[in-house]
């Protein structure tokens, strides 16, 4: 069963603002770091890690490989991922440190077409805010 990671994209307002830091600091290899590796590590790949913003899942990309590695920083576990975000259906989901785990049947779907998937994002955001989409 495939298993996912939950992560706040903290100072992000919206997915764009995701992407755009992810194109800035990282390029075509977007990633996060994070200070531990997790312990169910193999069961990740494959999986996606979900974004949390102003308190909703809001968008996943998926995982390629979780690796240490040594940084300006001190060592940290870096989360290769997949493309630029992809905005999911928004969920509700407190805020938290670090990541947690997402399994399988609690991740939400991808915003398909009949979600609002053709509208511009700030109308997505509005229309979710207010719980229409």
């Amino acid at each position: 069963m495939t298993l996912h990671l939950s992560k706040v994209a903290v100072g992000c307002p919206d997915i764009e603002t995701l992407a755009r830091f992810q194109r800035e600091r990282w390029g075509e290899n977007p990633c996060s770091l994070t200070r531990f590796m997790p312990k169910r590590a193999d069961e990740l790949v494959g999986g996606s890690l979900f974004w949390i913003i102003a308190h909703r899942i809001v968008a996943r990309q998926p995982i390629l490989s979780l690796e240490m590695v040594t940084t300006e920083w001190g060592q940290k576990c870096r989360i290769g991922l997949a493309g630029a975000p992809v905005a999911v259906v928004a969920v509700p989901k407190r805020a938290h440190q670090g990541w947690r785990y997402l399994e399988a049947g609690d991740a939400p779907p991808d915003l398909g077409h009949e979600d609002g998937a053709g509208l511009p994002h700030f109308m997505v955001r509005e229309l979710q805010s207010m719980w229409l989409l």
